[in-house]
């Protein structure tokens, strides 16, 4: 990238204080459906018209959907003006109504499992103006699209808390670029208006949020048009006379890490209020009576049959059923009014089972003089206890699924030091400020040891740089003016001075960020078993315990199963009812919701860590089975940083024309190669003659996908391209030009041919050095079972003999990049799972077309839409660590479906008494309950091993190196 002078460093982005625009030209938009449009003259005609009219910015009609887009500006012309026009012009219009779709992310709060997130879906499905609701029960958010002009954030809101839950707004979709001020020197509410106004009134705000009792403002704007320093500047400009206002930066408390915090201690506060009732209740209950004669006391009478022992446990149990345990009741009802059921209908079930029947036979003793019955008030509270201990075990292990994108969340640092150059670039001013109070264009230094705070270019100095943090490479790297930094790395040795060019949410850490987010709440298709399961998994579990209550009182009743199976103590009515309560309780739906959702979580973070952004659940899921990976060759497999090596000519042309013509012609071209040729020619041309003060344009460029470049310079046709550019145009190739293709091509190098007016001028030959590791990642792959296959617009020739450099059998050469896409296709038909690996833009086409398209060397440009991964570095070992990374968290989510399917399918019919009667293995209520709660922690630890992953080819070298070790050792 080149530095146009350090001059520019001093031209601020943002304009002084003074220049604050009041009055901000506002465009809008609106869409017409036009009538009667047969050909391009009728929208040439439509589009003339409209564009004569004052305050008209621009016009775009399309014959094809019959409609037109016009952008205008009201404070000039009306949108009604506008439809006058063209029906004035003889074609019918109607506006059509304005569809403005926003995004929102909503933190849901009081979700357990499965079947809650989906009624959280359901509900907000059911708004009207929502088009996409898409919720993470792992990452408790969710994403919704939706019409401004149906429906607005508020309603949403109150959909989430209809149903039963806690809702909160993490932002709008259009303010991730915000800053908080707290305000000083306000005493009145007339202040805060004047604030609002003069924010309100600057160009680039798009919104302005007072608090009027804490007097606090918050921004949101556009860092294109305006800073947070302008806004303080401009809160400091409003005070006038008396009125002095002050501005200082706020930051909030991170509410995802706070809440997750209070959740923790929510849930372990509850726990341990708990045991102080249900520890008690288990001695008296369970303890003290085995301990003659330390536990006789329980068993004095009351009243009636009424013990000290039943009182007792029957004041402790009240407390935790009503008062602790509220929270299942509450769940209960929300989840049976909205028409479903989850775990906290099973819990409360259960619970209510043990008490009321223990409540039952408090009564009966209180009330007769002959009556024995055994009670269960300890079996709700153990219940109670032990799956508050599982949910706050839960909550911890779910908080460390996201530890990876905390990490990076972290990387900026909190301040940094902003320069001032004055005319002769001398540093004048040199102070520390918050990193949130950086602005486009900003001069920023960076001393040894130091994190860069936002991207840049750097202006001076020469270091090298750790972004081992953001893109996994471990080696420094070098920088030098002219070369970029990325937010959040570490400057190692030298001082350099670094341009802002993205800040905010568009630096490349904030959009890694923004995008593992995204990736976390998209749901893998392999969840579809775990939603299918829990629409009828509890209801099936509460006619599971009902069926098994019968199936033991019922023939107990009938004397079908001898006397002595009924512990002592309790009569047939009480063992079936504890087996019923057993069954409700030890089924476990959390357990299959977090299964997957949890993997994807800790695989997307860890992924991003090693400099690999997964975009979701779908493309890991579909990495896992991919069988071909077809590669480009420019960029991908090669450096991609094309060099001539030779240039000839092949007729009267002299080297003058010849490059001039040459850099022309490529001159608008973005493809390496043309760069690498441009600058080549412009080099000959300093040697060969003097330099050129003007280039000459170029008129009629036109682009030939896969061929090259043709346009008129001056009067001469100029062609640049590679053979077939040149038969297309019919072009004759003599057979000195025909020899020195083949020559060149056979060394693996790209012949690039020049012809002016119809004749063959000269030709370039262009290297690009293979990768060093791009052989062995292709061994790998195909010792993973994978095999590759290499696609490039390049010749035959050089394509063959890069394909045999690296170990790729099978080439595609001379393909466009819409034939690149239709190869895939043809893969694809013969039944094959294919993964596509290019540069994220020319090969753009192959990229959507591949099941999974991967964009290799994106750099901070992270936000590649065609790429389902996108990989940081250009190193092709991260191809192999985006498959295996998948395959790993795949297989990690099959384990988690067979622990959470396995454990209900074995321990509902134990819970249910199957094996009581062969050998007496029965499992009390209260034992179920910590069985259930540690199914669900299992799982989530299970999901947590991935943080442990491992790249495989630095695994292989460990090992490689412990056996010559151990060789060694012998």
């Amino acid at each position: 990238m080149e530095i146009n002078g350090k001059d520019e460093l001093k031209l601020p982005l943002l304009q002084p204080l003074d220049g604050v625009a009041v009055t901000d030209k506002k465009i809008k938009t609106v869409k017409f459906k036009v009538g009667d449009i047969s050909c391009a003259s009728c929208a040439t005609s439509i589009e003339s018209i409209l564009l004569e009219l004052n305050g008209v910015e621009s016009v775009m009609v399309s014959v094809l959907q019959g409609q037109a887009a016009v952008k205008y500006i009201p404070e000039l012309i009306t949108a009604k003006a506008i439809k006058d026009a063209i029906e004035d012009a003889g074609f019918p219009a109607d506006e059509l109504p304005e569809q403005e779709i926003a995004v929102c992310r909503i933190r849901i709060k009081g979700m357990a499992c499965t079947s809650c997130s989906e009624s959280v879906e359901r509900a907000l499905s059911l708004v009207d103006g929502v088009k996409i609701a898409v919720v993470g029960l792992a990452l408790e958010e969710a994403k919704v699209n939706f019409d401004r002009s149906i429906t607005d954030i508020n309603h949403i809101v109150e959909a989430v808390e209809d149903a039963g839950f806690g809702a909160e707004v993490i932002n709008s979709g259009n303010d991730v670029n915000k800053v908080h001020l707290k305000l000083e020197e306000i005493s009145s509410k007339e202040d805060i208006y004047i604030i609002q106004s003069y924010l309100e009134s600057v160009q680039g705000v798009n919104n302005v949020e007072m608090d009027l009792a804490e007097k606090k403002v918050t921004v949101s704007y556009d860092p294109d048009l305006t800073g947070p320093r302008s806004l303080i500047s401009c809160i400091e400009k409003a005070g006038q006379g008396p009125n002095f206002y002050h501005a200082t930066l706020y930051s909030p408390p991170r509410q995802r890490e706070s809440e997750r915090q209070q959740e923790i201690w929510m849930y372990r506060n509850q726990f341990i209020w708990s045991c102080l009732f249900s520890i008690p209740e288990f001695i008296f209950s369970m303890v003290l009576p085995m301990l003659h004669p330390y536990g006789n006391w329980l068993d004095l009478k009351v009243y009636n049959m009424l013990t000290v022992g039943m009182l007792l446990t029957w004041i402790l149990c009240t407390p935790v059923q009503f008062i602790i345990g509220r929270r299942f009741y509450v769940g209960s009802y929300h989840a049976l009014r909205r028409r479903s059921a989850n775990m906290d209908v099973l819990v409360a079930l259960g619970t209510n089972a043990a008490y009321f029947y223990s409540v039952y036979v408090v009564i009966k003793a209180l009330t007769s003089d002959m009556f024995e019955g055994k009670d269960f008030f300890e079996t709700s509270t153990m219940l109670i206890s032990f799956i508050l201990l599982g949910k706050y075990l839960e909550v911890v292990a779910k908080g460390k699924t996201s530890d990876a994108l905390a990490k990076l969340t972290d990387l900026a640092p909190d301040t940094a030091h902003l320069i001032t150059l004055d005319e002769d670039n001398n540093v004048i001013s040199d102070r520390e400020i918050s990193t949130q109070l950086i602005q486009r264009n900003d001069i920023l230094k960076i001393v040894p040891g130091e994190k860069v705070p936002v991207d840049g270019i750097v202006v001076d100095g020469q270091s090298h740089v750790n972004e081992s943090m953001i893109t996994g490479e471990a080696r420094p790297i070098a920088k030098k003016p002219g070369d970029k930094v990325i937010g959040g790395t570490v400057n190692e040795n030298g001082c350099i001075l670094v341009k802002a060019t993205h800040v905010g949410s568009d630096t490349a850490l904030s959009q890694i960020v923004q995008l593992v987010e995204a990736a976390q709440l998209a749901r893998a298709p392999v969840q579809k078993l775990a939603d299918q399961i829990s629409r009828f998994f509890v209801p099936a579990v509460v006619v599971a315990a009902l069926i098994t209550w019968l199936a033991w009182f019922i023939p107990g009743q009938l004397g079908i199963y001898p006397r002595h199976w009924i512990p002592k103590g309790m009569n047939k009515f009480e063992l079936a009812l504890e087996f019923g309560i057993s069954v409700l309780v030890v089924a476990c739906p959390c357990a299959l919701g977090l299964a997957t959702p949890t993997a994807v979580m800790v695989a997307t973070g860890k992924g991003a860590s090693l400099g690999v952004l997964i975009k979701g659940g779908n493309a890991l899921e579909k990495a896992h089975k991919v069988k071909i990976v077809v590669f480009d060759k420019t960029g991908t497999l090669t450096v991609g940083k094309p060099v001539v090596v030779s240039a000839v000519l092949f007729s009267s042309f002299s080297m003058e024309e010849f490059c001039d013509a040459t850099i022309a012609a490529e001159a608008n071209s973005e493809h390496p190669i043309a760069k690498a040729v441009v600058e080549h020619a412009k080099r000959l041309r300093q040697k060969f003659g003097p330099q050129m003060e003007h280039m000459t344009d170029i008129k009629e460029f036109e682009v030939h996908p896969g061929a090259g470049v043709s346009g008129k310079v001056g009067d001469k046709l100029v062609l640049v391209g590679n053979r077939r550019l040149m038969q297309d145009s019919n072009v004759p190739i003599g057979p000195d030009v025909e020899n020195h293709i083949s020559a060149t091509e056979n060394l693996a190098r790209t012949c690039v041919l020049v012809a002016i007016d119809g004749k063959v001028a000269g030709a370039f030959a262009v290297t690009d050095p293979v990768k060093p590791e791009a052989g062995h990642v292709i061994s790998f792959l195909h010792s993973m079972g994978i095999s590759t296959i290499m696609i490039t617009g390049d010749n035959w020739p050089t394509a063959t003999a890069i394909a045999e450099e690296v170990g790729i059998k099978k080439v595609y050469a001379e393909t466009n990049p819409l034939g690149k896409a239709d190869k895939i296709k043809n893969l694809q038909m013969e039944g094959m799972t294919v993964a596509m690996v290019g540069d994220g833009i020319n090969d753009s086409p192959a990229l959507v077309a591949a099941d999974v398209g991967m964009a290799i060397g994106a750099g901070t440009d992270v936000a590649i839409e065609a790429a389902d991964i996108v990989l940081i570095k250009s190193n092709l070992e991260d191809v192999i660590t985006a498959l295996d990374l998948s395959r790993k968290t795949m297989s990690r989510i099959r384990l988690n479906y067979v622990w959470a399917l396995g454990y209900n399918i074995l321990a509902v019919p134990v819970a249910a008494g199957t094996l009581f009667p062969l050998a007496g293995i029965r499992i009390p209520p209260w034992f179920a309950g910590a069985c259930m709660a540690a199914s669900s922690v299992s799982v989530v630890c299970s999901s947590l091993l991935l943080q442990y992953y491992k790249k495989p080819l630095h695994v292989k070298e460990a090992q490689a190196l412990d056996v010559n070790h151990n060789s060694n050792s012998y």
